[in-house]
């Protein structure tokens, strides 16, 4: 039997939010399932306080930290808490589009929606996922109807017909330009990753984090060797507050979830762009038949 339930919560005001998301809690403490809530920032101060004494029952965690990058969202958060309890149903909230999220970030906030459906298919839990209708786009919530099957609503619940998870992610898998003139370096070969974390190094100025630089130039060049036997290109430049490390080569990624799954155990293999996920704040990823793109974002201080 598929348990999974996967609604988008519409609320409008913080009363809305709060009566919704202590009722869940409370409904599945009252059931004994294991309950997690994963919202942004103030939202987090807010839940507290209207939990109370249920509190301190319930797994609170800053969506904002947590899942600054949405690709690490489904095997950090969401996977972490579910696979602790694995003979009960649980019960989780996960808010990661809010009105603060950024251009550059929704088409992966989006995407993260979507996978949600294919991460967890077959599993007993139930994540509800808010949004906040008064202040997010137009565009948002009607995504939220593509990415969930159910809407929650008020006192209100209903099926969602546009709900079409393969079609956001056609959507969304846009392709990602690069700025003219871009440093770049060509690996080859494994005997190049020296030279290419090197490479990257240089173009980092002002970047505090060149360890995780570091690690996200091997992990993605050596990923993309291993998987397309040809060579790639590591791009590096800076925007946005942010420097932009990008390899780029001329195979496809045909696991949507790759990168998102937990490693099992004893797992030695498939690790890479789950730390790089882990590492990065934001990652994009572009693939065709001709070719896959992915681009990792740190922030600069």
């Amino acid at each position: 039997m598929n348990a999974f339930v996967h609604p988008a919560l519409f609320y409008r005001t913080d009363r809305d939010y709060l009566a919704a998301l202590v009722r869940f809690a409370a409904e599945g403490l009252d059931a004994g399932h294991p309950v997690a809530m994963a919202v942004p920032g103030r939202r987090l101060d807010l839940v507290r306080a209207g939990l109370g004494a249920l509190a301190r029952h319930v797994t609170l965690l800053d969506m904002a930290v947590e899942g600054r990058n949405p690709g690490r969202i489904i095997a950090r958060v969401l996977r972490r808490f579910a696979d602790r309890h694995p003979d009960r149903h649980v019960r989780i909230v996960g808010e990661p589009i809010w009105a603060g999220r950024s251009a550059e970030e929704y088409p992966a906030c989006a995407q993260h929606e979507a996978l949600i459906n294919l991460a967890f298919d077959g599993r007993d839990v139930t994540i509800l996922c808010p949004y906040d209708v008064s202040s997010l786009s137009p565009q948002a919530v009607s995504d939220a109807l593509v990415t969930h099957p159910v809407v929650w609503e008020g006192t209100e619940s209903y099926a969602s017909d546009a709900y079409d998870v393969p079609g956001l992610l056609s959507r969304y898998n846009e392709p990602l330009p690069a700025p003219e003139g871009h440093a770049v370096f060509e690996v080859a070969g494994t005997a190049d990753l020296a030279a290419a974390r090197r490479f990257a190094v240089a173009h980092a100025g002002g970047l505090d984090r060149v360890a995780d630089l570091e690690l996200i130039v091997t992990e993605l060049a050596t990923n993309s060797l291993r998987h397309t036997g040809g060579p790639c290109r590591v791009g590096v430049w800076r925007a946005d507050g942010h420097l932009v490390c990008e390899v780029r080569d001329g195979g496809t990624l045909t696991d949507p979830l790759a990168g998102r799954r937990p490693p099992g155990r004893g797992q030695l293999s498939g690790r890479g762009l789950l730390m790089v996920n882990d590492l990065a704040d934001l990652v994009r990823v572009h693939t065709t038949a001709a070719g896959t793109t992915i681009r990792a974002l740190l922030r600069l201080p």
